[in-house]
């Protein structure tokens, strides 16, 4: 993706992924570990009826099915976490991902009417960013905007 092209701060929609796997928050904490292991995924949101209520990450799943974790407490309603990060699909992608770097949080839940959309996290963020990167240097150097011409200094 190309940044130069745009004229406006891009939305969230052009980094999130789109409908991301969840599950319902009366499953199991094992459920949602092996949900995670088959899609090689680490955050996962959470429903209750359909509605959006929280997120899971790996790192909680670790810390409820730990050894030694007591019983009962390897629940996916213990391991959620319900102040999730929900941001709306045309928030500007800056101010989501500021927000992310400010909470030191992995992922963004993305909703439209209320409904989940997409996912955005870190990794979406840094395959953005590679690919902004990409763009703007070619052979280690920085190209020229398409409406520059060649770079003269080379």
């Amino acid at each position: 993706m190309d940044f130069r092209t745009f004229r406006h701060m891009p939305t969230v929609k052009v980094a999130m992924t789109t409908f991301p796997h969840s599950i319902e928050i009366e499953r199991s904490a094992d459920e949602a570990w092996a949900m995670m292991l088959e899609h090689q995924i680490r955050h996962l949101p959470v429903t209750a009826d359909g509605a959006l209520v929280g997120i899971v990450t790996e790192r909680d799943l670790r810390l409820v099915l730990r050894p030694g974790a007591k019983p009962g407490e390897a629940t996916l309603r213990n391991a959620c976490e319900t102040d999730a990060f929900v941001v709306d699909d045309d928030m500007p992608l800056d101010e989501v991902v500021r927000e992310m770097a400010e909470r030191q949080i992995g992922s963004a839940l993305v909703t439209r009417h209320g409904k989940l959309v997409g996912i955005l996290t870190t990794t979406d963020v840094c395959r953005l960013l590679a690919d902004a990167l990409e763009a703007l240097f070619v052979h280690g150097r920085r190209s020229p905007h398409p409406e520059e011409g060649p770079d003269e200094s080379a």
